[in-house]
């Protein structure tokens, strides 16, 4: 059995979690085991790597411990990366990478602890084969990870490539795009479940109802993509290939049930065009419309959830002549009164850095939690939109007759 992490933006570890458990389920030999501060443990053979490349929405990547082990200095570190077998997963023909993540370790300079580890690697194969193999920090075929806490260093072998929140079908961005796999935990975060209405009236290049349509049509995060794995030695293609062909898209629907909209008709132009490239066969009804005009798509509530404009994206979706909180107080002020009179019924959940928001909504929330986008600390706030005044007031009849 082999050791795997897989790391998750932070704030998003039961939710990949409880994921990893229900790709678990396809699998005999995958164990998931504790969650840490920035990702999950679990083990499993090769194939299980491949398994949750292919399937997780939420793991940033997945990696293969190598080794562990205490250390002092960088020549500990140096010893344990030379002692490791790697012509035994690549070649000194491929290209490599070496990244370094630490908390609370000793050692004074992280970018020669980083060289120590890529010295080790082409010292082995040098010894071996009297060639090294090359540094690529671009684009590698192999990339290598360590990470060193206050007394102990893990060396770890990549199995993804390129990050899992790139899916292979993104052409275009909008401002500040929202990687994939926080979209995928917001929703999985947000209980959202195919059948479920959605709606994202700031949808932007479209993640969210990217994704959820993805989950609706059955189609695998990592469907569109390659993976470093294909490059090891002794990859088992047919195996990889079987486990494609094995997966089963689901039945499209016969009514939609996710929406978006958004103020810019570029973006809903943008949506429009990833939605086709993220191979989504299925009508997902798009409208270009001011967030604090919209009104709920489906007579079955459901759940609102969106990553809202704040600071200068405010300002590039607004009118620029006026100050970002003045801006930001009217837009509010009136999404507020929209959510009020018209979504009874519906869970919204806002997704955003601005920690002011349910103040400037003047909304309590039911639930907030904490979340990372990269280093920005951000909130997904919860709040539940019940049948009020506003809404009793519009189904009174009018006088008059029809």
């Amino acid at each position: 059995m082999t050791s795997f992490f897989c790391p998750c933006p932070r704030g998003m570890e039961a939710a990949l979690a409880e994921e990893l458990g229900e790709i678990a389920q396809q699998s005999r030999t995958l164990r998931v085991h504790n969650q840490v501060p920035g990702g999950v443990h679990c083990s499993g053979e090769m194939q299980d790597a491949w398994r949750i490349n292919l399937h997780s929405r939420i793991a940033s990547r997945v990696l293969m411990r190598m080794a562990q082990s205490s250390y002092v200095n960088e020549n500990d570190i140096y010893d344990l990366v030379l002692a490791q077998p790697w012509e035994d997963w690549f070649s000194v023909h491929h290209t490599i990478r070496v990244d370094i993540t630490a908390v609370k370790s000793p050692l004074k300079s992280l970018e020669f602890t980083t060289l120590k580890i890529k010295d080790a690697v082409c010292d082995r194969f040098r010894d071996q084969f009297n060639k090294r193999p090359s540094v690529d920090t671009r684009e590698p075929d192999m990339r290598i990870f360590g990470f060193l806490d206050q007394r102990n260093f893990t060396i770890y072998l990549d199995t993804s490539g390129e990050a899992l929140f790139k899916r292979g079908w993104r052409e275009e961005t909008g401002d500040a795009p929202l990687r994939e796999n926080l979209a995928a935990g917001l929703l999985r975060v947000a209980g959202w479940k195919p059948g479920v209405p959605l709606f994202d009236p700031m949808c932007g290049s479209g993640t969210i109802l990217i994704e959820a349509a993805q989950m609706v049509q059955g189609i695998p995060a990592g469907a569109r993509r390659r993976f470093a794995f294909e490059k090891f030695a002794g990859h088992d293609a047919s195996a990889w290939t079987q486990m494609r062909t094995d997966v089963k898209p689901n039945p499209l629907p016969a009514e939609p049930t996710i929406f978006g909209s958004d103020i810019s008709g570029d973006m809903v132009a943008m949506t429009r065009h990833n939605l086709r490239a993220a191979g989504i066969l299925f009508d997902v009804p798009l409208k270009q419309i001011e967030a604090q005009e919209v009104k709920p798509p489906t007579e079955q509530p459901g759940i609102l959830l969106t990553n809202p404009p704040y600071g200068e994206r405010i300002g590039v979706r607004g009118d620029s002549t006026i100050p970002a909180d003045e801006m930001a107080t009217g837009f509010y002020a009136a999404l507020s009164k929209t959510l009020k009179q018209r979504f009874a019924g519906w869970t919204v959940y806002l997704f955003t850095a601005d920690l002011s928001v349910p103040k400037l909504l003047r909304l309590k929330e039911s639930r907030k939690t904490p979340f990372f986008n990269g280093a920005l600390e951000c909130r997904l706030f919860r709040f539940d939109m019940v049948a009020g005044f506003n809404r009793r007031e519009e189904a009174m009849p009018k006088s008059g007759g029809a």
